[in-house]
């Protein structure tokens, strides 16, 4: 079974994914932005835009996936934003025309909820301190132009199943999905605390400077 968990950036993607990995034994993240930042790599970055756009990450992602999923017998998560239905058919499609059992998982809030956590995630504390609570993103600048369009096209009924998460922890949002898909999570036993600092280090190591 493939776990693809979608939304918009700063919408809780990561943070679920690795949730889900850390209390259901055997599952394995795949991350399908090291295929397009390594695809960004080996271009002048003049040429680097969305690396979505490229027909390589879309049929790199697809192989990749469809080998784990052929070969390997675990629960394969994936936190990736796809909001272009021909992309989202040329991977989550292609993957269950070739039949695997792919759960699809729109991850939505409302805006001032993806703002806030936008500026919390990563190194958000620490630039509001140093600039103040209503210095702008400018890390998150990619994130924040594509926010109201990954908001409304997510809302839609192709990118079902829906998940509000305005009021969900992230381990009640793991929960609902791996109840959605029967599969059975580890109880959680993090502290307020841990738990918090769990997902700080996890955001930490997803952010990228290329």
């Amino acid at each position: 079974m493939l776990l693809w968990i979608n939304g918009p950036f700063g919408g809780g993607k990561t943070q679920t994914a690795h949730e889900i990995r850390r209390r259901l034994p055997g599952s394995v993240v795949c991350d399908p932005e090291h295929v397009g930042f390594g695809l960004h790599r080996m271009m002048p970055p003049p040429l680097r835009g969305d690396f979505q756009d490229l027909p390589a990450w879309r049929q790199g992602v697809y192989e990749v996936l469809d080998r784990a999923l052929t070969e390997y017998e675990g629960t394969v998560i994936v936190p990736m934003t796809v909001v272009e239905p021909p992309y989202f058919h040329e991977t989550v499609g292609r993957l269950r025309e070739r039949g695997h059992d792919v759960r699809h998982f729109a991850l939505l809030a409302a805006r001032d909820t993806v703002l806030r956590r936008l500026r919390e995630r990563g190194f958000g504390h620490a630039a509001r301190f140093l600039a103040g609570k209503d210095a702008p993103l400018r890390r998150e600048s990619f994130a924040l132009s594509k926010l109201d369009l990954c908001l409304e096209r997510l809302s839609g009924a192709e990118f079902a199943q829906h998940l509000w998460t305005d009021e969900l922890t992230v381990p009640q949002v793991a929960d609902r999905i791996a109840g959605s898909c029967g599969l059975t999570l580890t109880p959680n036993t993090d502290s307020a605390l841990r738990g918090g600092l769990r997902r700080a280090w996890t955001g930490a190591t997803h952010i990228r400077f290329d």
